[in-house]
């Protein structure tokens, strides 16, 4: 009953800090201030998270699994993989999001120019498309 509740409540918060970020927004708050509540949530639920499960580990008690160092070794390797795949997503969603309205009016000028705007657009993609990479070599080598 405690794992249920262990993965559901970091949800909720999530769900919640979203909903309160919305809010902010639609009354008139900055964006920024709403993406920096955004990105502070998801550190404290993380860092949580983190918390709990190296107490967890720590514990060694009867009632979890007996955890051996091959467990944590996967488990590291788990969120190395997610964090290649999450920031290198992040960072490419910024770069085609400066990059693809300044392709838009740059085509818009000179229609001959849509190659060239073109190709800096999917270099924000490529970000995106290593860290997925990296990510499916270092699940594959688990």
């Amino acid at each position: 009953m405690l794992e249920y509740v262990l993965m559901i409540v970091p949800v909720v918060f999530l769900v919640g800090s979203v909903c309160y970020a919305y809010k902010m927004v639609v009354k008139g708050k900055s964006r920024k201030r709403a993406v920096a509540t955004q990105i502070a949530s998801f550190c404290v639920v993380g860092f949580a998270c983190l918390l709990t499960s190296l107490s967890v580990f720590a514990a060694g008690d009867g009632s979890a699994a007996a955890t051996t160092a091959g467990d944590m070794n996967t488990g590291l390797a788990m969120i190395a993989a997610a964090l290649a795949t999450g920031i290198s997503g992040i960072g490419g969603g910024i770069a085609v999001g400066n990059a693809a309205p300044a392709a838009i009016g740059a085509t818009s000028e000179d229609p001959k120019a849509f190659g060239k705007a073109l190709i800096f657009v999917a270099l924000g993609e490529g970000v995106a498309l290593y860290g997925l990479l990296v990510s499916i070599l270092i699940i594959s080598k688990i």
